[in-house]
């Protein structure tokens, strides 16, 4: 953009005002444009103070995305250290719902090692994510939403779909920016391999757990998830996947 011209209301020697088009007047100075800023995309620290299995399912998502990505070779956390601090919080939440107040005092001591260790590996990602989107949710984090402005959904993509307990499968989808929640949607897949009818499964907030519940063991069941929110109100359903529940 042109610079702008500064208007200025002085008097030649006879008392006239200065007009820009005077003659034998030369103008040099400009109004300097504004500093135009870049919105900078930020990690979402929320896990910190969220309940203990969010801590854990947010360590996991990122020791499977952080971890062997190109956009981030040299984490400040090893992988090891990650998983050992991991693993051993999940034991110390086991051990605290059979023991007293040392059991307590030690599982939040193993939770503070392991957030500690994720406010590091979130900052770091904070600053090699290059501020591209889909490279920071790659990573295993959420990013913290800064505009309000309702923009269509993109089709989610099934990450995963695991066995849970009996009769569940648990479906992990990667997390759409601006959705408000998750739908999901199954089916009891036949024996030649033809789904039958689609069934609810409800709504969802958490993209990392979202459990099929009451399905028969040894079945295959297919699945399907569309993002809610944005400016169409649902994004396009992912791609169908299968999983045989135990």
């Amino acid at each position: 953009m042109a610079p702008k011209p500064i208007t200025w209301d002085g008097k030649d020697s006879q008392g006239k005002p200065l007009l820009w088009d005077t003659p034998g007047l030369t103008w040099d100075g400009f109004v300097p444009e504004r500093r135009r800023t870049m919105a900078y995309l930020r990690v979402q620290l929320g896990f910190s103070n969220a309940p203990d299995h969010s801590v854990e399912e947010v360590a996991g998502a990122v020791i499977n995305g952080l971890y062997g990505n190109a956009a981030y070779a040299t984490p400040p956390v090893p992988k090891t250290d990650l998983q050992a601090a991991l693993t051993s919080f999940t034991a110390a939440i086991a051990a605290q719902q059979h023991g007293g107040t040392a059991s307590t005092a030690d599982k939040n001591s193993k939770r503070d090692t392991l957030v500690g260790m994720l406010r590091q590996l979130a900052a770091f990602v904070q600053q090699n994510c290059n501020n591209d989107m889909p490279t920071l949710l790659a990573s295993g984090f959420d990013a913290v939403t800064t505009s309000h402005a309702q923009i269509p959904l993109a089709k989610p993509v099934i990450a995963s779909m695991d066995n849970g307990n009996s009769g569940q499968l648990l479906v992990k989808v990667t997390p759409v920016p601006t959705a408000r929640c998750y739908e999901m949607r199954f089916a009891l897949v036949g024996a030649g391999g033809a789904p039958g009818p689609m069934q609810s499964a409800g709504m969802f907030t958490n993209s990392r757990s979202m459990p099929l519940i009451g399905l028969t063991a040894g079945s295959m069941y297919q699945a399907q998830v569309r993002a809610v929110g944005g400016s169409t109100g649902y994004s396009d359903w992912s791609d169908p996947i299968s999983h045989m529940s135990l």
